[in-house]
């Protein structure tokens, strides 16, 4: 009898639990145009400050890229504005690069750019948070980069450059 009182009582403590969610919600889908919005406020007037490696050999080098802009084009295509330096000067690029999404984040895809001076490139990065990390290629030697998006500080209305260094943990 009191097995029985037992489970009559577990039976009335689940089953209202059971009965009120019968299935577990999924969270809403991300709206893409405020997801494509974020990325390109995210992005533009940024400097992705981190390291990068080359496959073979030890140790991690530090690593710069100054983003002037970041426009979605139409469907997948995007226009990345960047600083880099050619021989002696600096002069802002305009790239081309194709951005997927997994859910809620943002996947650079660039597959044999060739840039003028510079030569080919493939990458892929992956952005998440303030941080960013992927693979690149070019020519015969490649390797990975991660790192830290850092939005340039305002103060009195203008922009100023985020820290030359990088600090090491």
């Amino acid at each position: 009898m009191r097995q029985m009182f037992s489970l009559v009582l577990l039976c009335g403590l689940v089953t209202p639990l059971v009965a009120a969610d019968p299935k577990p919600t999924k969270p809403a889908k991300p709206d893409q145009a405020a997801l494509e919005e974020a990325f390109a406020t995210k992005l533009t007037g940024s400097t992705l400050v981190g390291t990068f490696t080359i496959d073979g050999r030890e140790g991690a080098k530090p690593d710069r890229y100054r983003m002037v802009s970041a426009k979605k084009v139409k469907g997948d295509d995007w226009i990345f504005t960047a600083t880099m330096k050619i021989g002696d000067r600096e002069v802002d690029l305009p790239i081309p690069i194709k951005v997927y999404w997994a859910d809620d984040t943002p996947v650079m895809s660039l597959t044999d750019l060739t840039i003028p001076g510079m030569g080919t490139f493939t990458s892929r990065v992956m952005f998440y948070g303030d941080r960013y990390a992927g693979t690149w290629q070019h020519g015969d030697h490649g390797g990975t980069f991660a790192g830290l998006i850092e939005k340039s500080v305002k103060t009195d209305g203008e922009s100023q450059k985020p820290k030359d260094t990088i600090e090491k943990q």
